[in-house]
């Protein structure tokens, strides 16, 4: 695969990059099959995972894969335990990054070229510290308070001091893991910012920031005032609204039932949510494969779509009710989590984990 080939499968994954140059340089010194490029994503183990952390994950993960890339998939448990997470518990945290790997293995990740990396493996190296320290002495406190976000916090929050210097220990992930491209959501631009301008003057690299976008939630949006990433981090899936985020262990009647009550206005492209998950998962998944929307005679008959493209026309045009689209895309997203729940239902390990987490939930 040429350069350019490879720019463009990096480019259908960050909705910001920063910046293309340096990734055409990246590229052209790695060629994918000699030497791979380094890229990550750090996850905070907290609750079940929702289908933005598995199957839009799995898609953007193959596609740096395919790009060349080697990811290293960052299980920031630690990270987890300074936010506050399953009630601050290590162990229960422990488990629950336990529980997300067995999700990746089976929701179609490429995991030829996937590394998991425990933090908490991370905190044993004083090399680890070292970076945070550096980072932390370079950087005022106003300017890491400018990116708790990160956490899902604002600056205005009650913050613990472990939360404070959560930003200091992501940028020196980043550092720490030898990446060359932090892969991480639009949420988690500012810390990669705060990387980059720190970066030469320790002796380091500039990381490209490869920002993907945040899957919408179920529900009707809310974001008048706001725009760029603060949009998309209010707009985003949250585990805390469970019936607007579809997790990736539901039950058939769940997914249907959540994408029944989903907000899908008429003739609307615009934070439609649907239309958001044939977008970014459906299409990506199915391939070359038909998009099938079966109905009536009486209502048009069946009508299928091999892009994403022409789907979105037809219902712009109201060609498409938005309750034959809220059904289809149902079929094909329960059908995505099927692997999954029979994963978790054959492997007793798996199976396990999947009971302790639910019941950190229920018990928090």
């Amino acid at each position: 695969m040429d350069i350019q080939k490879r720019l463009a499968l990096l480019k259908e994954v960050g909705e910001e990059i920063v910046k293309e140059e340096e990734v055409v340089a990246l590229l052209e010194k790695h060629d994918g099959i000699k030497s791979r490029f380094i890229a990550y994503d750090g996850f905070e183990p907290s609750g079940r995972i929702h289908i933005a952390q598995g199957l839009l994950r799995a898609v953007n993960v193959n596609k740096v894969i395919a790009a060349g890339g080697h990811f290293k998939m960052w299980v920031a448990d630690w990270h987890a335990w300074a936010n506050g997470k399953l009630g601050g518990d290590l162990e229960k945290i422990q488990i629950t990054g336990k529980y997300f790997i067995e999700v990746w293995k089976a929701c179609g990740m490429n995991l030829d070229h996937v590394e998991f990396v425990w933090a908490n493996e991370a905190m044993k190296d004083p090399a680890y510290w070292k970076t945070v320290m550096e980072v932390a002495t370079k950087n005022t406190l106003k300017r890491v308070m400018r990116c708790v976000e990160i956490m899902g916090r604002s600056e205005d929050a009650k913050l613990h001091a472990s939360q404070i210097f959560y930003p200091c220990m992501q940028a020196a992930d980043i550092f720490y893991l030898k990446a060359d491209i932090a892969q991480l959501g639009l949420d988690q631009r500012k810390v990669n910012m705060m990387a980059r301008e720190v970066g030469p003057s320790l002796g380091k690299w500039k990381p490209i920031s490869l920002s993907h976008h945040m899957l919408m939630g179920l529900q009707q949006p809310s974001v008048e005032g706001l725009s760029g990433a603060e949009r998309a981090i209010k707009l985003k899936m949250s585990k805390s609204l469970p019936d607007t985020a579809i997790f990736m262990t539901d039950s058939s009647a769940d997914v249907k039932r959540k994408m029944k009550n989903a907000w899908c206005p008429a003739k609307e492209v615009k934070e439609n949510p649907v239309l958001e998950y044939c977008k970014y998962i459906v299409f990506e998944i199915l391939d070359k494969e038909e998009y099938v929307i079966e109905r009536p005679e009486k209502f048009g008959g069946n009508i299928s779509f091999t892009n994403y493209s022409d789907l979105e026309k037809a219902y712009v045009a109201g060609d498409l009710h938005p309750l034959d689209l809220k059904q289809t895309t149902a079929k094909y997203i329960d059908r995505f989590l099927e692997p999954v729940r029979e994963h978790f239902a054959k492997d007793k390990t798996a199976a396990a984990l999947k009971e302790q987490v639910e019941g950190f939930i229920v018990t928090r």
